[in-house]
């Protein structure tokens, strides 16, 4: 992935990719000549949701994204804050997004995505309560676990461990790489 920063944070100069020393041997970085920064471009936490309604017949609720151009629907992610743990985020995620409460969690799983230079950190909730969407999403369709089709990359391969884990085997689509999801 291509880094954003073309500055440093901390004094205006140019970065520039430089290849240094480190614990691990040399590596080529995003450096400051000036003042020493370093940008580590470090993977960002990414919080995913596998949401069991037990309501409405145990089905698996997947949503679209208002800015994705197509029809896929997938798992309800965000990104984790400052502050918070996994669980409280995932949390706070589905009540943002769908405003159901979670009565139930379990770490489903933890997998990079590395096109996108995150980890995905996905748990299956049991979730209650009347679905209303966020602003951030277009639709909804709830889905009994055999209707699933799962995507070969991020919360797609957790989305069909998931499956697995219950005795249905996934069924695959390819998803085209600009509408793709987490």
């Amino acid at each position: 992935m291509v880094s954003e920063f073309r500055f440093c944070p901390c004094c205006a100069t140019p970065l520039q990719w430089l290849t240094l020393p480190e614990d691990g041997g040399e590596r080529k970085r995003l450096r400051c000549v000036a003042c020493g920064y370093t940008h580590w471009n470090n993977p960002t936490p990414v919080l995913a949701a596998i949401i069991e309604m037990p309501e409405r017949e145990g089905r698996i609720l997947l949503a679209r994204n208002a800015a994705w151009t197509g029809r896929m629907f997938a798992l309800i992610t965000g990104f984790m804050e400052a502050g918070e743990s996994p669980e409280d985020g995932i949390r706070r995620e589905i009540h943002e997004e769908t405003s159901l409460a979670v009565s139930k969690l379990t770490l489903q799983g933890v997998c990079d995505f590395q096109r996108m230079n995150q980890v995905i950190i996905t748990y299956h909730a049991l979730a209650h309560g009347e679905i209303v969407l966020s602003p951030e999403l277009a639709e909804y369709r709830l889905f009994r676990p055999e209707e699933i089709k799962c995507w070969r990359s991020g919360t797609g391969v957790m989305l069909a461990q998931w499956l697995r884990s219950r005795g249905y085997e996934p069924q695959w689509i390819d998803v085209p790489r600009a509408e793709s999801a987490a």
